[in-house]
């Protein structure tokens, strides 16, 4: 048997047209899913995304198809699901290292990061550092130094979609007219890194999240940047390919109670109702 744990993310820092295609840079956050596999029968209720990374591992490793009828898949998560926190990702990349770990093969993060996109488009989550990474082929991944801390007012919302459907979406134009707002986002990013500056990866999200409105716009976006500038919060990041917004802050520097009070007042809850305080963690998985 073997578990291994990845996180979510709350939205993206960053993501948009950088280094000639669309690319990403995720924003990790305290929320797991955990993955169990071990020898059984299959349940009946799988994740079929996760049945299909243990097929997709044991095609990569050439053992016989039939092996997966002997693998058990148990995941678990409250991860939201169609918000934009990388529910699917964590799944099928908690699955691949833990599958890996049960057969005793090693997976390093970069085939680790390429057999998830064969499945899907992937959050830079699967990397313990701050990866500019391109979601859709794997083709990019540079990472950041050291990110620096900051935590995050997690906006839930109700409102879903799927990332699939995100992508059937018509975004060149859009994607091509932000592009240089996203090449100095991806800048401040690794400034941010560099100089340990929250206030500069906030620049970065908010740079990042102002263009994201011109293809997945947010209800009440101007309301929310207000709040940011009041409160002098770090900065705004959103799910580019979903509904979750994060208010970049610290716990022990703002009020958090004081900017859930205003978010009430300038009826900002309606859209989000869910408010979740997590701490930005590294990425990665972790074998449990």
């Amino acid at each position: 048997m073997a578990v291994a744990q990845c996180p979510a993310s709350c939205g993206e820092l960053i993501q948009g047209w950088i280094l000639g295609s669309e690319k990403l840079v995720s924003c990790p956050v305290e929320w797991y899913s955990t993955v169990e596999v071990c020898n059984g029968s299959p349940r009946a209720d799988e994740r079929p995304l996760s049945r299909a990374m243990v097929n997709r591992l044991l095609q990569h490793w050439h053992y016989p198809a039939q092996m997966t009828q002997d693998i058990r898949i148990d995941v678990h998560s409250t991860i939201p699901v169609a918000k934009g926190m990388a529910s699917s990702t964590a799944d099928i990349a908690a699955t691949a290292v833990a599958t890996a770990h049960h057969l005793g093969h090693p997976l390093d993060e970069s085939t680790l990061a390429a057999l998830c996109v064969s499945l899907e488009p992937t959050d830079s989550t699967v990397f313990r550092q701050l990866t500019l990474f391109d979601h859709n082929d794997a083709s990019t991944q540079i990472a950041c130094e050291a990110q620096p801390e900051l935590d995050l007012l997690v906006l839930e919302s109700p409102v879903t979609l799927r990332t699939a459907d995100y992508h059937r979406i018509p975004r060149q134009a859009g994607l091509h007219a932000g592009a240089p707002a996203l090449k100095r986002a991806w800048e401040k990013v690794q400034e941010a890194c560099i100089s340990q500056n929250p206030y500069r990866m906030g620049e970065a999200a908010t740079l990042s999240a102002i263009a994201s409105q011109a293809l997945l716009p947010k209800p009440d976006f101007d309301a929310l940047l207000s709040l940011m500038e009041e409160c002098d919060l770090y900065g705004v990041n959103v799910a580019h390919s979903g509904s979750v917004v994060g208010l970049m802050l610290d716990r022990n520097r703002h009020d958090v109670e004081y900017v859930q009070w205003l978010l009430a007042q300038k009826k900002l809850n309606e859209h989000w109702p869910e408010q979740h305080l997590l701490r930005m963690v590294s990425g990665g998985v972790d074998v449990l």
